[in-house]
């Protein structure tokens, strides 16, 4: 699995960050950092949910 942003479309809600701390960060600035594209297996459900429930639509799952 590898974590795609959209970066045109991201505008740092923070909705990523609060499903899944592990894998997204956002700034006070809004700007989102992913601080592991290829999480491990376990947090996938979150991972899942931040893609789901992202307001803009720019985060998305990749298969390797």
């Amino acid at each position: 699995m590898k974590v795609v942003v959209d970066r045109d479309r991201c505008q740092g809600h923070g909705v990523c960050e609060n499903e899944a701390p592990e894998v997204f960060s956002v700034s006070k600035q809004g700007v989102l950092t992913v601080l592991d594209e290829s999480p491990p297996g376990p947090v996938r459900p979150q991972v899942e949910a931040a893609v789901t429930y992202c307001p803009t639509g720019a985060l998305r799952i990749e298969e390797d």
